[in-house]
């Protein structure tokens, strides 16, 4: 491994920025994690409602992955490629110049050799999203290594190597979930056969270990469904819901699975949705509760690839998802709309492929895989386009972050702030 030092060199050649317009940033409006701070896509801020061409506040290399930005104290953190390594770094979110950069280990990936070789190598590099808590920034690699990080210096408090100490294996493409917190536990999956378990963000100690489960690629997330808060993990065998506390198990639902499942699941209320790519498809599950025991009724199944979320994870407005449903479907794939209660599809809207989208009030903006930022209308009566604008240049598999009125956005090339406040 090379030192922070020589990647701080390594990088700080590559991350020439490109300031275009400055203004001071309030520390109001974090966006702490991976699809924002609880995990589900939506921003409760106010943005422009109709636009051509946003602000655009600063932009700067984003070399290699599909990582999103984490923004919190006045910073932006995300994972890039640096000398065939996952690097963590840091900018300025005001004016996107590099405060640190840390490197986590390798950036090799499995049927792809050296991702930092080139674009499109080894899965273009780190997938999982940093979360920040006060003055710290937690990351989990792809090897299932867990960092707690110093948010102002970079300088790593606490590491630990998940896969060893719970007992799993590396899964095939390696890890592409991102920590997921709630209070002062971060909820974990260590690899293939390993357990469902809960660290302490404070020293990495084991709170408590569930049951031994296969890792997919897509990160739980906290939701509170019939009155109680539970932990929901897409794993090989379907949905499983823990208590944050114990661990205890609340329910599963098995949900097949065949290569990859990247998306989280989706709550509405008491149904939660999920579904996977290569033609395993989607379905959603009615929760019901009876004093302390749950059961579960699958609602609705639809296999094959048209209603599918493979990277991408749809956002739920008054029980309707809206977002990136296809499979493999580079540059075309269709945004739809899709009546949660039922699986029947409301509208589609062709050439987006596999980005991210994010609710923000009666709308939602989404990131094509080719780096256009759309806002559309939330409403199940049909597409309504309200603003288009090209945002980066490169792969965009990823969603964005929406802080302060502005969205953090990025690809395999370059990153970007882009002003939507309307001030």
């Amino acid at each position: 491994m090379k030192s922070i030092s020589s990647v701080n060199a390594t990088l700080g050649k590559s991350f020439g920025l490109l300031v275009l317009a400055g203004a001071t940033l309030a520390f109001g409006g974090d966006w702490p994690q991976y699809r924002g701070a609880n995990h589900d896509g939506i921003c409760t801020e106010k943005i422009l409602a109709t636009w051509v061409t946003p602000r655009a506040v600063w932009k700067a290399p984003t070399p290699g992955g599909f990582s999103c930005f984490s923004v919190g104290g006045g910073r932006a953190y995300t994972l890039v490629l640096g000398s065939g390594e996952e690097v963590c770094v840091a900018l300025d979110a005001n004016t996107g110049k590099q405060l640190w950069s840390v490197p986590l280990g390798s950036a090799k990936y499995d049927g792809g050799g050296d991702s930092g070789a080139k674009e499109n190598k080894g899965g273009d590099g780190p997938r999982s999203t940093p979360t920040i808590d006060g003055d710290r920034v937690y990351v989990l690699s792809a090897q299932l290594a867990l960092f707690c990080l110093d948010a102002k210096s970079g300088k790593e408090i606490w590491k630990k190597d998940l896969c060893q100490e719970l007992g799993g294996k590396m899964i095939r493409w390696q890890s592409a979930a991102s920590p997921v917190m709630d209070g002062d536990l971060i909820f974990v999956c260590a690899g293939d056969g390993g357990t469902l378990a809960a660290v302490n963000k404070k020293d990495g100690k084991v709170v408590w270990k569930g049951a031994s489960e296969t890792l997919t690629h897509a990160s739980p997330i906290v939701a509170t469904i019939l009155g109680v808060k539970q932990v929901i993990f897409f794993v090989k065998s379907g949905l499983v819901s823990v208590e944050p506390a114990t661990g205890k198990e609340l329910w599963r639902h098995a949900f097949p699975f065949k290569v990859s499942t990247a998306a989280s699941p989706v709550v509405s209320g008491d149904i939660v949705y999920c579904s996977a790519g290569y033609g395993v498809g989607s379905a959603a599950a009615k929760i019901a509760k009876a004093g302390d025991k749950f059961t579960v009724t699958q609602l609705w199944r639809s296999e094959g690839n048209t209603i599918c979320n493979h990277w991408s994870t749809p956002v739920c407005k008054d029980g309707y998802l809206y977002g990136p449903f296809s499979f493999k479907q580079f540059g075309t794939g269709p945004l739809k709309c899709v009546e949660v209660a039922t699986g029947k599809e409301m509208w589609s809207k062709d050439g987006f492929g596999p980005g991210g989208v994010v609710l923000v009030g009666n709308n939602f903006l989404t990131l094509s895989d080719t780096g256009d930022l759309v806002l559309i209308e939330a409403s199940p009566k049909g597409y309504k386009q309200l603003g288009k604008f090209q945002a980066v240049q490169g792969k965009c598999w990823n969603t964005f972050a929406i802080s302060n009125g502005r969205v953090y956005v990025r690809s395999t090339k370059e990153g970007a702030c882009l002003d939507v406040s309307g001030r």
